[in-house]
């Protein structure tokens, strides 16, 4: 008996989840088809029934991504209109987003990773960045240089929770969590950061 439709979407979305979590956890050369299909519980001749490619899954895990993201949870709770970016720079620049205990921003955790990859990849990577700084922008309509001051303010979270990632040391994370807070806050406040 074939798959409905509706089956064969929820078996996409759990390899996509699979992916998800395991290439923001390793990076995309440490990953692969096999564990992937592992992680969803699923055999590893399902996978091409969805993706011709592991190139293939990666780009649309980074998209996908942003649909469970804290962005998006974000958006869900407030409204798009009404964002409130102050939480969600309390919850993006958050230890449990950097120890993967809120789903992952493809934005932090794939950001040197993506770097090496294709086109198509980058591509995608590109559009999700966009979409991060054209909210943020909408949010921030109100204060002078907004353009600039979205740009800032979503390098201090990317690169916050990026660079949280790679050290080793508990203190020198939160010190950095802190003040990419402290600094983004005051971005979005209207103030100049640091006076």
């Amino acid at each position: 008996m074939p798959w409905s439709t509706e089956q064969k979407q929820m078996t996409r979305e759990r390899i996509l989840g699979s992916a998800i979590k395991l290439f923001s956890a390793r990076g995309f050369d440490n990953v692969t088809i096999n564990n992937v299909m592992q992680e969803a519980q699923l055999t590893h001749g399902a996978f091409y029934a969805h993706f011709s490619s592991k190139n293939e899954l990666y780009t649309e895990a980074i998209t996908a991504a942003t649909k469970h993201s804290i962005l998006a949870n974000a958006q869900e709770e407030d409204g798009c209109e009404n964002l409130n970016v102050s939480k969600l720079i309390a919850a993006y620049l958050d230890i449990d987003h950097v120890q993967q205990k809120a789903p992952p921003c493809p934005l932090a955790f794939l950001a040197t990773d993506v770097a090496s990859r294709d086109k198509e990849v980058r591509l995608a990577y590109t559009k999700v960045y966009k979409d991060l700084i054209y909210t943020l922008n909408k949010q921030l309509n109100h204060l002078p240089s907004r353009s600039e001051r979205a740009l800032a303010l979503s390098a201090l979270m990317i690169g916050g929770v990026a660079i949280s990632r790679a050290l080793d040391d508990e203190q020198a994370v939160n010190d950095l969590l802190g003040a990419c807070r402290k600094f983004g806050t005051e971005l979005i406040d209207g103030s100049d950061a640091g006076t």
